[in-house]
C-alpha cells in the first residue's frame, strides 16, 4: 500500500461514518493539519498518530508476514 492509497482509505473510512476532518482530528487526538496531510498521502506521516487515527475510525490493522521459505 502506498501513502496515497493509505490516505484514500482513511478518507473513505472517515466519510463512511460521517465525520469531518476536524472531528476525526479531535477523536484521534491529533491536529487538523495532520489529518489533511494524512489523507493527501504525505509519506512522512508519523506512524503512531496514523495508528491513533485508524483506532478513532474503528479500523483494524492487519499485517500478514510472508510465509517462511524452506
Amino acid at each position: 500500500m502506498t501513502p496515497i492509497q493509505f490516505g484514500e482509505t482513511i478518507r473513505k473510512a472517515r466519510r463512511a461514518i460521517g465525520l469531518r476532518q476536524d472531528e476525526l482530528a479531535g477523536a484521534a487526538g491529533v491536529g487538523l493539519r495532520f489529518i489533511v496531510d494524512l489523507e493527501a498521502g504525505k509519506p512522512t506521516a508519523q506512524i503512531g498518530k496514523a495508528l491513533a487515527v485508524l483506532d478513532a475510525l474503528g479500523c483494524e490493522v492487519r499485517i500478514d508476514a510472508p510465509s517462511a521459505r524452506s
